[in-house]
């Protein structure tokens, strides 16, 4: 049995700060509101699934709770506590996603296609869901929170709830259909029904609660991967009387990233051919291009106010978006990743996979979901490769600092030389040739790297010069 509304909204909108995946940090919450209550299980343990209302600076942002009550919280559990009555009597309210107990119920649901409420659990015809896995919480994860089942499933639930059907479930739910092999299998996902959706306070579409798909348990991720080859790089000393050529060439160090840099590209450019297969293609007209070269162009004398250290770099950032601009032509737009970059791919032993399809995190839905070329993607890929590359020096401590900028040569070649596979496997694989697009890769890229140097400096000015000193290689 729950407590009165009263105190169990003033124990969540204690604990909501305290979580990672919860938005609004930097400001006081100003209400709290509970927009659905389920309950999903009686007795002890029980099960109820919560949609809050949570007001904030004049917004309301819609947030998905597990709530799990026990007369007894066990210490496996303490963690993820609520609140409840103060001293000994009275049930304990905690996060259920950290339950293994509860969760299950959620499996049960899905294998069924059961419903509950306003909530509605659905499955892809043929999937037989298995229901006698544990779950174990993913904590790194920051605006979500994903349950591993076992080694077989991964549970998305989304805490942060958007209007209509996530873009994760759209796009990776289009994409199974269509047999694409680069992105993992979508088994079932939760929803809220209109009605459910209207009582929240919405406009009554239906809102997408969780994802259920297949997990790549072989998989390592991109970053990481790549992460481990620049170490590698860094730590190669050259062979004597090789001079320069050997200071230069990543490919003489053990763990070479190339291989899988192309394999990569090829990875994305068939995915891209499956997204344009799966929601069509359209035509951005010419004067939109150029609206979109001058955005741009607005982009950066804003942040270079902001941030006077991209200043240098702004007559050669501004000569390709005016060439951009002077060159605009209608453009093939189509649906694309939007957040691309080595966080969001694993290599699994069948190859590359492409993850989180959600886009960027701060824009709106419908930005999402707004079509774009497929470069762009590309753009974030080749951003991503010159994080990489300075990811340890920019990680104070870690590489042991070296006279004369030695690291940051080699940095730049290791960036070079995979940015280079990974174009030539796209382009090989069918995608748009970045080489024969150069203006519109630069363009898009340039504008990643704008973003890039107003965030770093807003959120962690010690990664800063990562990419300014990229720039200082690429705008020349």
């Amino acid at each position: 049995m729950l407590p009165p509304e009263s105190a169990l909204t003033r124990d969540l909108a204690a604990w909501l700060p305290r979580q990672r995946w919860f938005g609004g940090k930097d400001g006081p919450i100003d209400g709290l509101s509970i927009g659905t209550a389920t309950e999903l299980r009686t007795g002890d343990p029980g099960l109820h699934h919560l949609i809050l209302d949570v007001r904030q600076n004049g917004t309301t942002d819609r947030y998905q709770v597990l709530l799990g009550v026990r007369r007894d919280l066990p210490d496996r559990l303490r963690h993820a506590e609520i609140g409840g009555p103060p001293g000994m009597d009275g049930p304990r309210l905690y996060d259920a996603a950290h339950d293994p107990d509860l969760t299950r119920i959620l499996l049960d649901a899905l294998a069924a296609e059961a419903s509950a409420g306003p909530l509605r659990f659905r499955h892809v015809a043929g999937a037989g869901i298995r229901t006698d896995l544990a779950s174990l919480p993913i904590t790194a994860e920051q605006s979500n929170t994903s349950l591993l089942f076992g080694d077989t499933y991964i549970c998305k639930l989304f805490r942060r709830l958007s209007d209509g059907v996530n873009l994760d479930l759209e796009v990776n739910l289009a994409l199974t259909r269509g047999g694409c092999t680069h992105v993992p299998a979508v088994l079932g996902w939760i929803e809220l029904e209109p009605e459910g959706r209207a009582r929240a306070g919405g406009d009554g579409e239906p809102v997408t609660l969780g994802l259920l798909s297949d997990y790549l348990h072989t998989g390592a991720d991109g970053w990481s991967l790549a992460i481990a080859s620049v170490r590698d790089w860094f730590a190669h000393t050259p062979p004597a009387g090789d001079g320069e050529w050997a200071e230069l060439d990543a490919s003489v160090a053990g763990g070479d990233f190339a291989a899988e840099a192309e394999r990569l590209g090829a990875a994305t450019a068939e995915v891209h051919q499956a997204l344009a297969g799966a929601f069509g293609v359209q035509t951005l007209p010419a004067g939109e291009v150029h609206a979109m070269a001058a955005r741009m162009n607005a982009e950066l004398t804003g942040t270079c106010r902001a941030v006077p250290g991209l200043a240098p770099h702004a007559k050669a950032l501004t000569a390709v978006f005016l060439d951009l601009a002077a060159q605009a032509e209608p453009l093939p737009v189509q649906r694309v990743h939007g957040d691309y970059h080595l966080g969001q791919v694993l290599r699994t032993e069948s190859g590359w996979t492409l993850l989180d399809f959600e886009g960027e995190p701060a824009r709106t839905q419908n930005e999402r979901r707004a079509l774009a070329h497929p470069l762009r993607d590309v753009a974030g890929m080749l951003r991503s490769f010159e994080y990489a590359a300075r990811f340890l020096i920019a990680k104070s401590g870690t590489v042991p600092p070296e006279p004369g900028g030695r690291l940051e040569t080699r940095a730049h070649a290791w960036a070079a030389r995979n940015r280079a596979a990974f174009c030539r496997g796209y382009a090989a694989a069918g995608g748009a040739d970045p080489a024969a697009h150069a203006v519109l890769l630069r363009a898009f890229e340039f504008e990643k790297a704008v973003y890039e140097v107003r965030y770093e400096a807003q959120n962690r000015p010690a990664w800063l010069p990562v990419p300014l000193t990229s720039l200082a290689h690429l705008a020349t």
